[in-house]
């Protein structure tokens, strides 16, 4: 905190660059192993060439602490800037090309996850935002909570942690471009 007040006394400028916000994420997401540089020219090669050079992601919160909200928020605000990587968020899921799910599935919110996925088109990435989304959660399976998103929705990609932060949601999007990029690949879609 206090080294991002210096810079920004001294600068002027919060924004920080892709190489030093991924020089301080976590090593692991979604199980997979990549070097800083392997994921900074991944995500520069990837950002100018999936879907026309932009990335549309659909928010889902099917029953979270908000805490993930927050962070998935941070990304947004000057210090990340994603939309400088051409990764912007859209309020129809016809528009989105990556559902981000946060929070246990709620039977509350259960048909509107499903009418989600099915409203998006394909092809389509869905990314498990923290670890209510993922299974492992504080709160698990309950009467009013049926946990993982997995029996519901096919999950392509886990950014743990609870909550993660916003540099392993940074990356939990680049796995969905390469996703995507594999899926168009293969599908000719």
């Amino acid at each position: 905190m206090w080294s991002l007040v210096k810079k920004r006394l001294q600068t002027a400028v919060a924004t920080r660059s892709v190489q030093e916000l991924m020089e301080e994420s976590s090593e692991i997401v979604d199980d997979r192993l990549y070097s800083k540089e392997d994921l900074l020219n991944r995500f520069n090669r990837l950002a100018s060439t999936t879907f026309g050079g932009a990335l549309h992601v659909r928010h889902v919160d099917t029953g979270s602490c908000n805490a993930c909200e927050w962070e998935l928020n941070a990304l947004l605000n000057p210090v990340y800037d994603i939309t400088r990587l051409r990764i912007d968020f859209v309020a129809s899921p016809r528009h989105a090309d990556v559902l981000a799910v946060t929070g246990g599935v709620t039977r509350n919110l259960l048909e509107a996850l499903r009418k989600t996925y099915e409203a998006t088109p394909s092809p389509k990435a869905i990314i498990a935002i923290g670890g209510c989304a993922i299974g492992d959660g504080i709160i698990g399976k309950t009467y009013a909570q049926e946990g993982s998103i997995t029996p519901f929705a096919p999950l392509h990609i886990n950014v743990p942690g609870c909550p993660p932060r916003p540099q392993d949601i940074m990356k939990g999007l680049l796995y969905a471009m390469e996703y995507l990029q594999e899926e168009v690949k293969k599908n000719g879609s």
